[in-house]
């Protein structure tokens, strides 16, 4: 029975996620939940340990998930996090957004040049795979399977900009003065950053799932509440980045919440056709099969929290 062991958790290094802060309290603990947290390189990596019936709960991004469903992996999202986690950044020499005022603009900056990304798959590698499969940009992709890998990619100089989070962003910038070309809403509106997956088994023990929603909200709440507060208790836990360095990834891109919003369901079904187009799903997946709304709805009733303001 799940209510008398230990939930198995696979969580991403991304700052931001509700994982750090529920690793950094007692929350669940209190709440009867008990776990075990295990470190994945990328969301593809959660999906290949939910088909190992290796994690029961995982924070991954939308697309990830759905290539997996489309796989025969049994597995459901359940609840939101966060919006729009992914960035285009670069070294001082290109033009950003802002100057431009046109993605397709600040796009051919890297014809013939190297973009580096997280692992095929990834929510990171299909967005910037879109831009340039439906543009029929010259610009080659290169996946790494940690995202510390695309840093150190950059810094040697051996890609020339590269996609993922807010944390690499910040990272980079520190490391190799790099900026942010195309910030989180242009890149792709509303796209499902990550979302709470589960195992359709635990589905049979609606009180745990419940009761580890509660204290995402929670969470979410907390990041979005105080964000001071939040980035102490990661700069705490993790023993590796700073409190400001957290800060900095929460600025970049201050969308959270638990809830299943129009907009989170919406622009992810939007990956579905793409992800067809790319061949990373063999069908179309139907919205009936990538989320189970009903234990969500009971925990978070009111409007949703992507668009309100964070204290920062």
């Amino acid at each position: 029975m799940f209510e008398k062991k230990k939930i198995n958790i696979g969580h991403l290094s991304t700052l931001y996620h509700t994982s750090f802060i529920l690793m950094g309290t007692d929350w669940l603990e209190k709440s009867g939940i008990y776990t075990t947290w295990e470190l994945f390189a990328s969301g593809p990596d959660i999906v290949k340990a939910f088909e190992n019936k290796e994690i029961d709960i995982g924070y991954i991004g939308l697309p990830p998930a759905i290539i997996g469903m489309d796989q025969g992996v049994p597995i459901v999202c359940v609840a939101g996090g966060h919006v729009e986690g992914t960035v285009l950044i670069a070294g001082k020499s290109y033009s950003v957004y802002s100057e431009l005022d046109n993605i397709n603009t600040v796009m051919r900056q890297f014809e013939g040049k190297v973009i580096g990304s997280p692992p095929k798959g990834s929510i990171h590698d299909v967005i910037i795979n879109n831009i340039i499969n439906a543009n029929g940009f010259r610009i080659r992709v290169k996946n790494f399977p940690w995202t510390d890998f695309v840093l150190e990619a950059l810094v040697d100089g051996e890609i020339d900009a590269a996609v993922g989070t807010p944390s690499l962003a910040v990272a980079a910038a520190h490391a190799c003065g790099t900026k942010i070309i195309i910030p989180p809403h242009l890149l792709w509106p509303d796209n499902p950053s990550y979302g709470i997956v589960i195992r359709k088994e635990l589905i049979q023990y609606p009180d745990v799932i419940l009761r580890f929603l509660e204290q995402h909200e929670k969470a979410s709440n907390f990041i979005r509440i105080y964000p001071t507060e939040a980035s102490r208790l990661v700069s705490r836990l993790t023993g590796i980045v700073d409190e400001e360095f957290a800060l900095e990834a929460y600025r970049i891109s201050p969308k959270y919440c638990a809830a299943l919003s129009k907009e989170f369901v919406g622009s992810t079904m939007a990956f579905v056709p793409v992800l067809h187009r790319l061949k990373y799903i063999s069908k179309i997946i139907s919205e009936q099969e990538i989320f189970e709304y009903g234990f969500i709805e009971k925990i978070h009733k009111e409007k949703p929290h992507y668009n309100s303001p964070v204290s920062l």
